[in-house]
């Protein structure tokens, strides 16, 4: 197939969630045969080539502003590759869906990953609260078909909007490697800090974080990984912290992000908006013992396999018991890793998309897919494949 992915801000991933989902899936659909394009943003791209592992890259301008760059870029994205005749296109975040009908014009299907329930974050004002409303309503009707990335914003899209989706989670890799080198590059050492990982915008509670970690006895340092182009007032707030054992080292990427995922002696979770949140899963891939804000979504992706707090209180008492005894990590380790390799291996998901953007594309199901995989499809058929079988007439295949 020839695929475009439009949405993010480009591949190699140098910022967040979406990125990185990116490059996973467009890399390993480009080794099966697939000719994949990635569109990102000039800001953001890291070097002068335009193919990364096997996908072609586009690289386009936009503007830096908290509110136009993302949709200003995927409108100039769109426009690029309407006319380029891809065989279906995959659009990641919802604030996005007002652009799916134009590739439709030209004959192409289009799929929109709506993410979480973005309108909720604390950083957008009411005129942005009310974009994002209105761009939930909008992928109801305008691509072709909706993917979610966890049942709680499965259940939300068709509970308040009778719209069925497909639901695909997120994936991570799993593995746990001594790198001594790596994070000692960082002041740290392996299995003697707790990591946090997020950007650093209010409703993923770093300050609440740091104000749990201020009160337990330890002198494992606190690693605050992340950053934020359009919050540096509360990034200063938070960094006036006054405890010298609190670390910020900033955005982390690549196999310096994979070495402190993989060193740290537990994680901390707190961020409270969204669908499936990467670093979560990352850090169970990762072998660690997950102490987790108690949100529907996080309990979904955590299950049995990690410790849940819901105050602050809660989390300085459960930091201070998997610092006394090591057992426990070891247990939630074990079990950590166990539950990515059942629920959100790369691979399994790379198998979904790659089925459900072939059936968008009408294309025959991969060589691949097993008989089970066959029953699947044909469960999840819905209302968007009789819009594709239409789109397919439009391009005249």
């Amino acid at each position: 197939m020839k695929i475009a992915i439009l949405g993010t801000r480009g591949i190699p991933g140098n910022y967040g969630g979406f990125e990185t989902f990116a490059e996973q899936l467009g890399t390993r659909l480009a080794a099966r045969g697939h000719n994949v394009t990635v569109y990102g943003r000039k800001h953001y791209a890291t070097s002068a080539e335009r193919r990364y592992r096997g996908v072609e890259l586009v690289i386009l301008p936009t503007i830096r502003h908290k509110y136009f760059d993302t949709v200003v870029h995927t409108f100039l994205s769109v426009l690029h590759a309407a006319p380029r005749r891809y065989d279906v296109i995959l659009i990641c975040n919802a604030a996005n869906s007002i652009f799916a009908f134009i590739p439709r014009l030209f004959g192409t299907p289009t799929l929109v990953n709506v993410d979480g329930l973005e309108r909720k974050r604390k950083k957008w004002n009411r005129i942005g609260q009310t974009y994002y409303l209105i761009s939930e309503w909008l992928s109801t009707f305008l691509p072709t078909g909706i993917v979610t990335d966890a049942q709680v914003i499965q259940n939300y899209y068709e509970t308040r909007y009778g719209k069925r989706s497909e639901m695909i989670a997120y994936g991570a890799e799993v593995a746990r490697r001594a790198a001594p080198e790596r994070v000692e590059r960082f002041g740290l050492e392996p299995n003697r800090y707790i990591l946090y990982v997020s950007r650093l915008e209010p409703e993923n509670n770093a300050h609440m974080v740091i104000e749990a970690y201020e009160r337990v006895k330890t002198d494992m340092p606190l690693v605050i990984v992340g950053g934020a182009p359009y919050a540096r007032e509360y990034i200063a707030q938070i960094k006036q912290t006054r405890d010298p054992r609190i670390r910020f080292p900033g955005f982390v990427f690549g196999e310096d992000y994979r070495a402190l995922q993989q060193n740290a002696y537990c994680y901390v979770h707190a961020t409270e908006v969204g669908g499936t949140h990467p670093a979560l899963i990352e850090a169970m891939g990762a072998g660690n013992c997950a102490l987790t804000l108690a949100t529907p979504e996080n309990l979904e992706v955590l299950g049995d396999a990690g410790i849940v707090y819901s105050s602050c209180e809660e989390l300085t008492e459960k930091l201070q018991r998997v610092i006394k005894d090591p057992k426990i990590i070891q247990e939630y380790r074990a079990r950590a890793m166990a539950r990515v390799i059942q629920h959100y291996n790369w691979e399994q998901i790379t198998d979904q998309y790659e089925m459900l953007l072939a059936r968008l594309a009408g294309e025959e199901m991969p060589a691949t897919a097993t008989a089970e995989d066959e029953t699947d499809a044909a469960a999840a058929k819905d209302a968007p494949v009789v819009m594709m079988k239409r789109e397919r007439g439009m391009r005249g295949n």
